[in-house]
């Protein structure tokens, strides 16, 4: 029950943080402009990614550490990056946001590695790394 309340309320901090922010004139983020098609592929890597928080945490919550870690790896970490495009997408992104994004995705495998040493806590702890590089990218940038 702990662990559901627990998945429950870092699920809705994620939507908090990465679902879109209104744009407002105090917005100080910079914006980001890729072409239409990239911009639309972007948004459906952010959203994938959500959803592989998601599911990783669903893992965590029943105990099965190696789908959390399979969905890191294959969904967020440096294994993804070919599926997500990477390479394309980094030549219109900031230095700051390519950064942002190398974390994520490292911090994602290295999820996955500890997470499949079996160990709960550690995982949990270690995913404090991805979602912060997630945080970092969307309060500095933005691509609406």
């Amino acid at each position: 029950m702990l662990k559901n309340k627990f998945n429950q309320s870092v699920l809705l901090l994620l939507l908090l943080i990465i679902s879109p922010i209104s744009i407002a004139d105090d917005d100080t983020r910079e914006l980001v402009q890729f072409p239409e098609m990239m911009q639309e592929h972007m948004m459906g890597n952010m959203r994938d990614h959500l959803n592989a928080i998601n599911e990783i945490l669903s893992s965590l919550g029943v105990d099965d550490l190696g789908t959390a870690a399979n969905i890191a790896e294959q969904r967020l970490g440096m294994s993804s990056l070919g599926s997500h495009n990477a390479n394309h997408m980094a030549k219109f992104m900031p230095e700051g946001m390519r950064q942002a994004g190398t974390s994520m995705h490292k911090a994602a495998s290295h999820f996955a590695l500890k997470a499949e040493e079996g160990e709960l806590l550690p995982a949990y702890k270690l995913l404090a790394e991805i979602t912060s590089a997630c945080v970092a990218c969307h309060a500095a940038y933005r691509i609406r």
